[in-house]
């Protein structure tokens, strides 16, 4: 049997804590697995590196601090906004968070700070940003082969192509064949 390395499509329940024992995220009570490929960038640094060298059915407890996590909190993603920019009627609640998009259409999440009659403040840093998270990992599967050269990179996929596939499955194969 080989160990988890880069490329392996792995499948882990995990537990995550904060430094004070508060538990922030548990896939076993959501029932639900984690699954991501090794090294794609799909998850925070340090627990990528965590699962590399790990076997199946392996239980695993490690640290990963803020740097490899969320990074620091940065005080420059603490902003003001004008309330008129939310909804008529929307209730600002210090600590609520509020979803968003950005000038550029990228979706936000923030947390409310603290609000005036006219402006809301909102932190827009990760909640877990600042943080050391110290997770317990078990290995349920991975696939033990790694094709040599494989790109981690998914291929983009031509929307146009799938649908003709999906309609015929003969067209592609006869093309190739």
């Amino acid at each position: 049997m080989s160990l988890i390395r880069e490329g392996h499509n792995v499948q882990v329940h995990y537990k995550g804590t904060l430094s004070d024992g508060t538990e922030f995220d548990n896939s076993k009570s959501r029932g639900t697995p984690l699954q991501f490929k090794v090294g794609s960038g799909q998850l925070i640094k340090g627990f990528d590196e965590a699962v590399k060298g790990m076997g199946l059915g392996e239980v695993k407890t490690f640290t990963v601090d803020a740097a490899n996590a969320y990074g620091y909190h940065d005080p420059e993603g603490v902003q003001e906004y004008p309330k008129s920019e939310f909804p008529e009627g929307f209730k600002f609640v210090n600590g609520e968070t509020v979803e968003g998009h950005s000038a550029t259409g990228a979706p936000l999440v923030a947390r409310i700070v603290s609000s005036t009659k006219d402006s809301v403040t909102l932190d827009l840093n990760h909640p877990l940003a600042g943080k050391d998270l110290t997770f317990e990992v078990e290995i349920l599967s991975y696939d033990e082969q790694v094709t040599e050269g494989e790109s981690l990179e998914d291929e983009p996929i031509d929307e146009s192509l799938l649908e003709e596939y999906l309609e015929n499955p003969q067209t592609l194969e006869d093309e190739e064949g």
